[in-house]
């Protein structure tokens, strides 16, 4: 996180600039890591920040949070949030930087939801409290050569049934914003004062609209996130039009490709929800249907990606 300027900032601001927010109230840092988002905390005015963090990078914070002179005004913990206990019956405001790829893999939004219900006070905040999925179609014809075809003549050998496999896992990478054959679609929100870990799993329609004569190779997908409790609402973004995080974006490679125009447009739908083995994993199913112009280019399949 310390090195991903755009989210760090973007939370710096979002604590900094709401400081009549936090003069002298209890706050809760989900997930602590180092420690950056409490002493932000105390820094705005806060009265007293509880950090949880299940790993031993909770030992640094510890010392980092005394060599800054905070340990009068930061606890940390070790251990999972739902099964240690707080010096607190309730917290006036939770932060957390929960987000995962694709912002729902390896995320911690479950743990922050449970947070919430057992410690959030009426009327409490949340630092974010929005979160928004959108997707889009890509041309990447020469990256997916690279990954998919180089199964086809392995030093000489037939590695084809390999070529499942790679589809089957999407790939965590830059998108150049020149590479976007259609408009972003909004697929999936969150509030996070009032989604359950149910909603979590999800399905929802996406319609992308064809901008340019070109030809797809893949489907992305990227997340927003909004401060909206501050004065003046911040949020960043982790798109391909977006100065780059570490979440960069999620690609979604299909069978073949398609040979679309300008004007056109590509139905579908995108289905999310946690592996039976650990529900920080995700088995995502993206089904769609393109009906060209000319019937001859009209292709459609439902595809099944696993995040693990």
């Amino acid at each position: 996180m310390l090195k991903d300027e755009v989210r760090t900032n973007t939370y710096k601001n979002a604590i900094y600039q709401n400081a009549h927010l936090f003069k002298d109230k209890v706050v809760l840092d989900v997930g602590c890591g180092t420690g950056i988002l409490s002493m932000f905390a105390v820094k705005a005015g806060a009265k007293h920040v509880i950090g949880v963090d299940m790993s031993t990078i909770i030992e640094k914070a510890r010392e980092i949070v005394e060599v800054n002179g905070m340990s009068d005004k930061i606890t940390l913990i070790q251990g999972k949030m739902e099964e240690i206990t707080l010096p607190v019956d309730k917290v006036d405001i939770i932060v957390s930087e929960w987000m995962g790829y694709f912002l729902l893999y390896e995320s911690m939004l479950d743990t922050v939801l449970w947070a919430r219900d057992r410690y959030l006070a009426p009327g409490g905040l949340i630092f974010p409290d929005k979160a928004h999925i959108y997707m889009a179609a890509i041309e990447d014809g020469d990256y997916k050569d690279e990954k998919i075809g180089f199964w086809n003549n392995v030093y000489g050998f037939n590695y084809t049934p390999m070529q499942k496999v790679a589809l089957a896992e999407p790939l965590v990478d830059t998108v150049e914003l020149k590479a976007v054959v259609t408009k972003p679609c909004l697929t999936y929100s969150i509030d996070l004062y009032t989604v359950k870990v149910e909603d979590l799993s999800f399905s929802a329609p996406f319609t992308f609209e064809i901008e340019r004569n070109d030809y797809i190779h893949a489907f992305i997908s990227w997340f927003d996130v909004e401060f909206s409790a501050c004065h003046k609402p911040l949020k960043f973004s982790t798109g391909p039009h977006a100065k780059y995080t570490h979440w960069k974006q999620t690609v979604f490679y299909i069978t073949d490709y398609l040979i679309v125009n300008k004007g056109e447009t590509i139905q579908g739908r995108i289905s999310s929800k946690p592996t039976e083995k650990n529900p920080r994993d995700l088995d995502v199913r993206v089904e769609y249907a393109f009906d060209a112009a000319d019937p001859t280019r009209s292709k459609g399949e439902a595809l099944e990606y696993k995040m693990c």
